[in-house]
């Protein structure tokens, strides 16, 4: 079987115009064969003709069959005219803009080629037209690319969405992992305030401390002025004094270090240290995510 290189679905579109076009030419043959037929008929009735009769005769069928030919063929070229229509139409719906090549038109190789198609197509006896031949409707024209664009259109705008609700809940995240961050730093700042007046308060301590001890000295200092007697007891005291503030000291500094370590140890200490830690490391990723 001879092939036009079509696929299948195009190739049966092609024998369906065959089909018409074989039909109308049998009708355009019928109609020259009756003109004939009818000249027959109608003037052939006596056994010799002269020649101005003969031409007259000859005229006349030459005028009928003119005019029958001329009129199948510009019906033909109509009739091909609007089938390029409907191609071009559908086309046009897809945004493709077809050409066409009008010297192959008289390809000797490709006409041959065709009647070879239509000869194997159509002279076959157990030849017998699919279901697609019996179907020569086109697909309609209002569902065609403009369709198909819509939708995707339609699917982008959904997609576009979907994006846009993602993002404002990322945003909405990252707000909240902000605030929670700022939350906690306020916190952080309080307990080191809180520290630090722990701190002053020590400070205040040793001040006072030393403000007895120098008290105690110029008390002392007094003393020796008004007694030499009693110096070695002032000395002795003021050792002793000194001794003291030393201890005293010690014990404020230890005091002060176990204070510190023992509200490290604290448990709620140890939670705002972790939900601090874990904050950071949330808004890092927050950050990440929103970079990309």
């Amino acid at each position: 079987q001879a092939e036009l290189g079509l696929n299948e679905h195009h190739q049966n579109e092609v024998i369906n115009y065959m089909r018409f076009a074989r039909f109308k030419r049998g009708l355009c043959l019928k109609t020259v064969d009756s003109c004939f037929q009818d000249l027959k008929d109608s003037r052939l009735v006596e056994e010799t003709f002269t020649v101005d009769e003969v031409i007259d005769m000859l005229d006349g069928l030459q005028t009928v069959v003119h005019s029958e030919v001329e009129s199948e063929l510009i019906n033909t070229t109509y009739t091909n005219v609007l089938l390029l229509r409907q191609l071009f139409s559908q086309a046009e719906k897809w945004y493709l803009k077809l050409q066409t090549d009008v010297s192959e038109l008289e390809n000797r190789e490709l006409l041959e080629q065709v009647a070879e198609f239509e000869k194997s197509e159509f002279t076959s006896s157990n030849k017998k037209p699919s279901a697609d031949l019996i179907k020569p409707k086109l697909a309609p024209l209002n569902k065609g690319g403009s369709e198909l664009l819509n939708k995707t259109v339609a699917c982008l705008q959904e997609e576009n969405e979907k994006l846009k609700v993602r993002l404002k809940t990322i945003e909405t995240q990252a707000t909240a992992a902000l605030d929670e961050k700022s939350k906690l730093e306020k916190s952080l700042k309080d307990l080191q305030m809180i520290q630090g007046d722990q701190k002053t308060n020590a400070n205040q301590d040793i001040t006072e401390l030393e403000n007895k001890v120098a008290a105690l000295k110029c008390q002392f200092e007094k003393t020796l002025n008004d007694s030499t007697a009693n110096q070695k007891f002032l000395e002795e005291n003021l050792v002793t004094t000194k001794h003291d503030l030393l201890r005293v000291q010690d014990q404020l500094s230890t005091a002060e270090k176990e204070l510190e370590k023992k509200f490290q140890q604290t448990a709620a200490y140890r939670n705002m240290k972790e939900i601090l830690t874990k904050k950071n490391e949330q808004i890092k990723d927050l950050r990440k995510k929103l970079s990309k």
